[in-house]
């Protein structure tokens, strides 16, 4: 049986680690702010921002949200960005996205100051994580594999890691965590020939490809260490989630595994705030 690498236990000592840094900051003077914007009402939206904004009260971080109605003109929704970026309370930025179709999502995300683009959605954020600036700030849900595998004290060095997607979101830049962390990493996806048989040589595999249940026992090896991006309705238990992941079949075989739900999901959030108070320090010259 494997061991559950479970996201509760590291978001919990994450929490505690940012509570004193908020209260360190606090007693300077200084109360860290995330601002959430946010077009129309989506259900999946407003499921996060409610985890965002219970996160933030847990630590004692201060946010905002910033909410437009669905139908909002481009030319007011760019005021809009702009002023939230111009706004000196707001240390981090966390706009959902897709926006809807009728506004410009490329010229939008630019708008957004690099120094808070704390889920790395601007072309300014992925450069400086694909150069290896450490002021520009990675998305949200790769750090939360890296924090992951760092909690657990599983090693990277010199290890070949394998990753299933190459998304702007989770593949590319989680690849480069793990190369910044000296891990020897392959990128693979829908077209990679012989695809189980390159995942299964992984010492460690992110599966990030967005298909339920995809990653299947021949995929994997004993003594490999999985960890499930995914996140996608159940097609065996209707009003269920999974991963990309096949669990019951993998999880045998496996040394370590992230749940789904339960896994990365839960440390995203935690990981929002923890590059907003970076982002704080950074913009307050602490850092």
């Amino acid at each position: 049986m494997a061991e559950r690498l479970a996201g509760k236990a590291v978001a919990d000592a994450m929490k505690e680690d940012l509570s004193k840094k908020v209260e360190e900051l606090k007693a300077k003077g200084i109360m860290p702010k995330l601002g959430i914007v946010r077009v129309g009402a989506r259900p999946d939206d407003l499921f996060y921002e409610g985890g965002a904004k219970k996160t933030c009260d847990t630590i004692g971080m201060a946010y905002e949200v910033f909410e437009y109605p669905a139908d909002i003109s481009q030319e007011a929704f760019e005021k809009a960005v702009t002023d939230v970026g111009a706004n000196k309370e707001i240390n981090g930025i966390l706009m959902f996205a897709p926006l809807p179709k009728h506004l410009d999502e490329r010229k939008i995300r630019s708008l957004i100051p690099v120094e808070k683009d704390v889920d790395c959605m601007t072309l300014g954020s992925a450069a400086k994580v694909f150069a290896d600036d450490l002021t520009g700030f990675p998305p949200c849900t790769p750090t939360a594999c890296m924090d992951i595998l760092k909690f657990y004290d599983i090693p990277l060095k010199g290890k070949k890691a394998v990753v299933l997607g190459r998304s702007l979101v989770v593949g590319k830049p989680v690849a480069m965590l793990l190369l910044r962390e000296h891990a020897t990493v392959t990128i693979c996806h829908s077209r990679t020939e012989n695809l189980p048989a390159v995942c299964a040589d992984a010492d460690v595999l992110i599966a990030a490809v967005g298909r339920a249940k995809m990653v299947k026992a021949d995929f994997v090896k004993p003594g490999q260490v999985v960890i499930d991006v995914g996140i996608n309705e159940d097609p065996d238990n209707p009003g269920k989630y999974c991963g990309d992941v096949d669990y019951a079949v993998v999880e045998p075989i496996v040394q370590k595994i992230t749940p789904v739900p339960g896994g990365v999901g839960s440390v995203t959030t935690v990981v929002l705030c923890k590059q907003t108070i970076m982002a704080c320090e950074m913009q307050n010259g602490l850092a």
